[in-house]
């Protein structure tokens, strides 16, 4: 794991306003580690709360297939913050227990894929064609189209890419979760 050497911003930083308080509402009132990584950067972290704002409340993706593909970039890539924080939101989407702890296996051969249905099979496949080998077989986007739609697919495709995205930067720059860093 990368050390943090990049400082974070303060917990309780106040400028720039706009920006702060545009992340601050999308966050319920809090910052976390990644915010306060990102606020060394003001227009970085415009450009960031924006794209995950709309990546996390306004897709017209079900959310237990937002989470499979979050949950599932943030193992294969070790960032353990990412997991930490998407595990219990896959719960809430309806994920269970069972499947958050199958999700810390993906791309393993001890995984049980009995666990999740045929479409839940495919965004796995997708998570880790995206994200080990970048390209996806066509036979894994078929399927996702026939089932998704042409939007939903599209957006599945993105929530994989900007997590991925996501993962990197919190593993370049040390982030941790909040309970073990402030």
């Amino acid at each position: 794991m990368t050390k943090q050497i990049i400082p974070y911003q303060p917990q309780d930083i106040k400028e720039p306003k706009e920006i702060v308080d545009a992340v601050r509402a999308r966050r319920g009132g809090t910052l976390m580690n990644l915010d306060r990584m990102l606020l060394n950067s003001p227009a970085l972290t415009r450009g960031w709360n924006s794209m995950l704002k709309e990546i996390r409340q306004n897709l017209s993706l079900n959310d237990k297939h937002k989470e499979i593909g979050m949950c599932g970039v943030a193992i294969l890539n070790r960032a353990e913050y990412e997991f930490f924080h998407h595990a219990p939101e896959f719960v809430k989407a309806g994920g269970t227990p069972e499947q958050v702890q199958e999700l810390r296996k993906i791309g393993t051969a001890a995984f049980n894929s009995q666990l999740f249905d045929a479409l839940e099979l495919d965004v796995i496949a997708l998570t880790i064609a995206m994200t080990r080998d970048i390209e996806v077989p066509d036979e894994v986007m078929q399927r996702l189209n026939q089932a998704l739609g042409p939007q939903k697919t599209v957006e599945m495709v993105a929530v994989v890419a900007t997590y991925n995205m996501v993962s990197r930067f919190l593993i370049a720059t040390g982030i941790q979760p909040e309970d073990t860093h402030s």
